[in-house]
């Protein structure tokens, strides 16, 4: 999901840079990446480390950046629908990040001394718990029998994404503490300065003793992280640090200027050629970090983020703009909603909508409308619903006049 996002936000970047005035030529592809998006959207069958599905934290934030760019590409190309169901699509998914991907509260916040966290991975939520937070997440790379950790107890530098792609603040104390954990079990000090792993139980690295890995190993740090955490220091003011870590990230490089996939982060093993801080077995050169190394250097030549989507600061940093709607899909099957909030039935086909509350009291009809995206959408009037209400509702598709057979429930907060 988020290799389909990112195009999205290249284009906004590019027609920015490059002041172009006809930026409605570029709508008809924006318009099926962001369709994609909006269908399929906010969980992801891979988050970026192409392991595992679920809401990522760095998934998530680059789909709502890019729910928003596409609203603006639609506004200039005249279609203020498509462009409004964006928004608000963008809306919610922004205001659900918590409720998905931070714990508050738990063993790890206490150890390490802070209040939260935002987690690596939210698994999909399957088993009709209260969140995805309380499933579990399968780890790649692992030997039998360990392959499998709660989902609160796994955090990723992947959580810095939601500052570099606009969504909160650098100050924030949410943001704050992640990193305060995120150094806590991440972050390796190497005799050229810092560098993180990819997340804790990561079993994508050499062995222990320096074994090629072979299906299971240790995790190791990467300079990719180095950059982007440079990025997130630049965010929050720190400008000399994101300098730092700017050389430390070119000390990684190898003799011919080659920035690795990952560094070698334990002693010296000089038998088989792993030296502390210096390139491991892995890839090499890593385009992706070469790709965040020349970012780096523009945004610090700018003194900002200089790819941070202007929409998105607008929007949530300076607007503060929030969500009257919880959203609810396949998907992503919401169990709760907020007193006050208007519930959103989202479906990939047209179709009677049967809702009512507490056991079908006041049960009625609503009918679904076309976005033009792909997406069938109905407002519940749950807005003035008592806490404790159970809404109960289940499907007529239209094509065929066919029922559901089953009935979903959310109960109002």
């Amino acid at each position: 999901m988020d290799e389909t996002a990112l195009p999205i936000l290249l284009v906004d970047l590019v027609a920015r840079r490059a002041s172009e005035k006809n930026v409605t030529r570029y709508w008809p592809m924006v318009r099926r990446a962001a369709s994609f998006l909006a269908c399929h959207g906010p969980v992801s069958p891979q988050d970026r480390w192409e392991e595992d599905g679920g809401y990522s934290p760095f998934t998530v934030a680059a789909q709502i950046a890019a729910l928003l760019v596409a609203a603006d590409f639609a506004d200039a190309s005249g279609d203020g629908g498509a462009a409004s169901y964006l928004r608000e699509t963008a809306d919610a998914w922004n205001q659900n990040i918590e409720r998905w991907m931070y714990v508050a509260g738990t063993d790890l916040a206490r150890q390490t001394g802070v209040d939260g966290y935002y987690v690596r991975l939210a698994p999909l939520d399957d088993s009709g718990s209260a969140s995805p937070l309380h499933g579990f997440v399968p780890i790649k790379n692992r030997p039998f029998g360990q392959c499998s950790e709660p989902a609160v107890q796994i955090v990723s530098p992947d959580a810095l994404a939601l500052v570099r792609f606009g969504l909160r603040e650098a100050g924030d104390p949410r943001i704050r503490d992640t990193v305060r954990v995120l150094d806590a079990l991440l972050k390796v000090e190497t005799p050229f300065g810092p560098a993180w792993r990819r997340y804790n139980g990561d079993g994508y690295g050499e062995h222990e003793d320096g074994r090629p890995f072979d299906g299971t190993g240790v995790g190791r740090a990467w300079p990719l992280l180095v950059g982007e955490r440079a990025h997130y220091e630049l965010a929050a003011g720190h400008h000399e640090q994101a300098s730092r870590l700017c050389r430390t990230l070119e000390a990684f490089a190898n003799e011919g200027g080659m920035i690795p996939e990952q560094v070698w982060d334990a002693p010296d093993v000089p038998e088989r050629e792993l030296f502390f801080g210096r390139p491991s077995g892995s890839a090499m050169p890593l385009v992706w970090a070469h790709a965040e190394y020349i970012k780096l250097r523009r945004s610090i030549l700018e003194g900002r983020v200089f790819d941070t989507p202007r929409q998105t600061v607008r929007r949530y940093l300076v607007d503060g703009t929030a969500s009257p709607r919880v959203l609810w899909r396949f998907n992503h099957k919401s169990r709760s909603i907020e007193r006050g909030k208007t519930l959103r039935v989202e479906l990939l086909a047209p179709a009677t909508i049967h809702w009512g509350v507490d056991g079908w009291q006041q049960a009625e009809d609503v009918e679904t409308r076309d976005t033009g995206l792909g997406v069938h959408v109905a407002d519940l009037p749950t807005g003035k619903l008592a806490h404790g209400t159970q809404v109960r509702f289940t499907f007529r598709w239209r094509e065929g006049s066919r029922w559901e057979g089953r009935d979903f429930s959310v109960s109002v907060d």
